[in-house]
């Protein structure tokens, strides 16, 4: 009787059998390790990007120009721009200045604003009112920075008919801005030092009783 034919084996570079079924599976690849990307310390939000471009005497120099907003869902926001010739360089940029120009709201505990407020920036015009348990009812640009702040149950409306989204952001900043939180100590807490009465010496005491 004929005995069944096997197939070889074959020896890795370390010398280990492997089985030549494993070989074509597959099963000799290394596991490639991937590297996760760390999280920002913000959330952010791209609110326009525009190319820019300028004649000058040797020709057309383009650059990019772009508006990022910034926030951390817990009533901080920020705003800023930035130029650059590449546009990581631009956001980079913005992103920066925006850290700078972060500030934080002082909101109800329902995460909504205290009364009813209008601003006006360049041609943006807008108007935002509180409106309990209706949610957040705006859109465009706004829309976009009421939820980087966290705010919630808010209604906003344009009252101008301007469609340019830096515009429209600065105005609702602007008017965010009304309502910043100031680190103020009040005045019961703050503790004033008594002084103490001055001790006499001794020999005072005595100069008093002789005389």
């Amino acid at each position: 009787m004929e005995t069944p034919k096997t197939k070889p084996n074959i020896s890795n570079s370390r010398g280990n059998r492997v089985n030549d079924n494993n070989r074509y599976r597959g099963g000799n690849r290394k596991s490639r390790s991937f590297f996760e990307k760390p999280k920002p310390e913000f959330e952010q939000k791209i609110i326009s990007i525009r190319r820019v471009t300028r004649v000058v005497k040797g020709g057309r120099r383009m650059t990019f120009a772009v508006a990022m907003a910034i926030g951390d869902k817990k009533g901080s926001i920020g705003l800023g721009t930035g130029k650059g010739g590449d546009i990581s360089i631009a956001i980079n940029k913005a992103i920066r200045q925006a850290k700078k120009t972060m500030f934080k709201i002082k909101t109800t505990k329902e995460m909504s604003i205290f009364h009813e407020i209008s601003d006006k920036f360049s041609s943006s015009k807008l108007n935002m009112m509180p409106n309990r348990g209706g949610g957040l009812v705006a859109g465009s640009t706004v829309r976009d920075i009421l939820m980087l702040a966290g705010l919630k149950n808010i209604t906003a409306k344009f009252n101008s008919r301007s469609k340019n989204k830096l515009n429209n952001a600065r105005v609702t900043y602007k008017a965010l801005y009304q309502f910043k939180m100031k680190n103020i100590i009040p005045k019961d807490t703050v503790s004033v030092p008594k002084k103490e009465p001055e001790k006499k010496d001794d020999n005072e005491i005595k100069n008093i009783k002789k005389d």
